[in-house]
């Protein structure tokens, strides 16, 4: 069965730091480009980090230097760790596969507090 399932999110004030994961199903982990997306609200999703099959990650300027995508080969899993929050990362956080995307998650809500 095809599915992501993201966790992690929280209240948080500024300056801290969240660990995102996302469990996703090995037809879609083995071979893809992965991606954190964020949705904040009244705006349109939007990839914020990605990370390569090989391990190459680009990130979003708005995140670049505080925001680090991983991903455990073992446990599909992708990861975000978040650090220097502030109060636009705010939104709810979904993975997926980047160039085929699947059925979203239902997504993991950061609330960063200013």
């Amino acid at each position: 069965q095809v599915q992501l399932v993201e966790s992690g999110g929280g209240l948080v004030q500024a300056g801290g730091s969240l660990k995102l994961s996302c469990a996703a199903s090995l037809i879609i982990f083995s071979s893809n480009t992965m991606g954190w997306y964020r949705q904040a609200p009244g705006k349109q999703r939007e990839l914020v980090a990605r990370i390569t099959y090989s391990g190459t990650t680009n990130y979003a300027d708005s995140v670049k230097g505080r925001f680090t995508i991983s991903r455990d080969y073992a446990k599909n899993t992708v990861w975000l760790q978040m650090n220097s929050l502030k109060a636009e990362d705010t939104g709810v956080y979904y993975c997926n596969a980047v160039y085929t995307l699947q059925s979203w998650g239902p997504g993991t809500q950061v609330t960063v507090s200013s």
